[in-house]
């Protein structure tokens, strides 16, 4: 689909996009760029490209295709080093989790002439690095275009054709109403996830060594979602700070409910909201964004069945 694929930054997301390049042949090369010497390093020891450089101008020097896969509060340092290198007619996009920031961080320095669609895949786990990325990471899973009002209509499609070749299923949303979304379906969770977790390890009364050895399901999959990059979550709680405000907000009012009906033995009240809840995870399990199997799926992905 394109001459040449500049990847900035090679985590997780960067490192499943190079693998599902590779395997789809959707460049002829792909430039990785990376601050990082060792991880760069260990980027080209994976043979996850055709170039490798710390200097991400280089990266995108010629590039049809750049892709900004950096914490969102980066966005606009990469914009700003990258634009002088983007050549005309180029597509820019990002894969952050917040899309409002993004825009107001990276916008100001796109060059005109280039296409920026700023774009989310909503797909990932708890490990990073270029070790962790697979090429099945898309297969699937939504990406969502939050597009500009004079958005290119063939750059957006050339885009979205390249996300189907990846695996991924396409939509498009205003940004704000992309950052409220996520805020709920992904952020929220993320720090509930995180909570727990160090109010765990914060308990007197109970010892680590038993936190860890009697983790049940429950718990055991709240740590998965708090194992995630820290340098990520601190962008997105400072990048999408409004929106997350208010669904916690919500959240702590539900929770005061729920609070008082355990307080006051209301079982009509509890039996209602775990028969409401258990409603949508079969929800999510039918519309295929999730498998139902332990661990979310993640056994089957990383240790497939041998034939």
């Amino acid at each position: 689909m394109f001459e040449k694929i500049a990847l900035v930054g090679i985590g997780l997301i960067g490192s499943s996009l190079a693998r599902v390049i590779r395997r789809e042949g959707l460049a002829r090369h792909v430039a990785i760029s990376t601050r990082s010497a060792a991880t760069l390093a260990r980027a080209q020891e994976l043979g996850l490209g055709s170039s490798y450089t710390t200097d991400a101008k280089e990266a995108v020097r010629d590039a049809d295709l750049v892709i900004v896969s950096v914490p969102v509060g980066s966005s606009g340092a990469v914009a700003e080093e990258i634009a002088p290198a983007l050549k005309k007619g180029a597509i820019l996009t990002d894969v952050g989790s917040t899309k409002a920031s993004v825009i107001a961080q990276m916008q100001p320095y796109v060059p005109d002439g280039v296409h920026f669609i700023p774009g989310h895949p909503l797909a990932g786990t708890e490990k990073s690095g270029p070790d962790a990325g697979f090429a099945d990471l898309f297969d699937n899973r939504w990406c969502i275009f939050t597009p500009l009002p004079d958005t290119d209509p063939e750059a957006l499609e050339r885009l979205s054709e390249f996300w189907r070749r990846c695996g991924a299923n396409i939509d498009t949303m205003d940004p704000q109403h992309h950052d409220m979304t996520l805020a709920i379906v992904s952020h929220l969770p993320h720090i509930i996830a995180y909570n727990i977790v160090g109010t765990a390890d914060d308990l007197q009364s109970v010892t680590k060594s038993e936190v860890i050895k009697y983790s049940a399901s429950g718990f055991r999959d709240f740590t998965r979602l708090a194992a995630s990059d820290p340098t990520m979550w601190r962008d997105v709680c400072l990048h999408n700070k409004d929106a997350i405000l208010e669904m916690l907000s919500r959240f702590s009012e539900d929770l005061a409910s729920l609070q008082r009906a355990i307080r006051w033995g209301d079982g009509e009240k509890l039996f209602d909201l775990f028969t409401r809840t258990r409603a949508v995870r079969r929800s999510i399990i039918e519309a295929g964004q999730d498998i139902d199997v332990p661990d979310f799926g993640r056994q089957a992905v990383e240790h497939p069945a041998k034939s």
